[in-house]
């Protein structure tokens, strides 16, 4: 990745969903996007920028190393991207194991993901 000027990568507060409140309602808005792990719902927000949640089921995901590992690559794509998102509200969420998985084809799906959301 280059470093792009004027431009902020740092993952801060103002960029993440921390209330219940702001998960509900975007899951209410009920549209979503769907990778072969990964599942984006979306909401616009009329802030300055997108958030993002991110939702890992232990179902899903048994081992807390893994639901961790899932979380942080999500984070990362996010953080990278962010600066061209689309002002919206986003929840990531783990909707088929991951286990198989290596770590290039989860960020290829949510790199994917993310570039599909509509503008």
């Amino acid at each position: 990745m280059t470093e792009l000027p004027g431009v902020d990568f740092r993952f801060r507060d103002a960029h993440r969903l921390r209330k219940t409140d702001e998960y509900s309602s975007v899951f209410a808005f009920r549209r979503a996007i769907k990778g072969r792990w990964f599942i984006v719902h979306y909401r616009p927000n009329g802030l300055e920028t997108a958030r993002l949640g991110v939702v890992v089921a232990k179902k899903l995901a048994r081992r807390a190393s893994l639901r961790n590992l899932l979380k942080r690559l999500t984070r990362e794509n996010f953080r990278k991207t962010r600066a061209t998102l689309p002002k919206l509200d986003l929840v990531v969420r783990l909707h088929a194991k991951a286990d198989d998985a290596s770590r290039a084809q989860l960020n290829e799906d949510l790199a994917r993901l993310l570039a599909r959301l509509p503008r």
